[in-house]
């Protein structure tokens, strides 16, 4: 099977997690930022990019590193490799609610509409979709 590197971004504030919803497409779910890793770029670079992309937030730090999973799509012959980090929005006041597009996605369509806002930790996290959640407790447990 085919490996695609996907790295996904929790994004704190405080005791806040960053989650959006997709403007035009509400049944894809809550998520946090993600996507794909082209080979040659390593893994924090391609989490603090796609955060970035995804969000418009430029002042993240990255913490750490929180764990891999592989989710695989054997209907595709896919296997998603995914990498989860722990990133902080140093940003004394971030907004509340926005709306941002990712003008480049890795499928090659785009712009598409991101709306996000900020949840409280832990209880006021969402179910989050597509397995988005894969890290959430650790996150949890160093955020307390």
């Amino acid at each position: 099977m085919e490996i695609r590197h996907k790295v996904f971004a929790y994004i704190t504030h405080g005791r806040r997690l960053l989650v959006f919803d997709h403007v035009h497409y509400p049944e894809a779910g809550t998520q946090v930022p993600a996507g794909t890793r082209p080979p040659d770029e390593e893994p924090e670079a391609a989490v603090l990019r796609e955060a970035f992309e995804e969000t418009g937030l430029a002042n993240l730090r990255l913490v750490r590193f929180l764990g891999e999973v592989d989710m695989p799509f054997p209907e595709h012959n896919i296997i998603h490799r995914r990498r989860f980090y722990h990133l902080v929005c140093e940003d004394e006041r971030p907004p509340e609610r926005w709306q941002h597009p990712e003008l480049y996605s890795s499928e090659g369509n785009g712009p598409i509409w991101f709306e996000h806002y900020w949840v409280d930790l832990p209880d006021g996290v969402p179910p989050l979709s597509g397995r988005h959640d894969a890290f959430l407790a650790e996150l949890i447990a160093i955020n307390s």
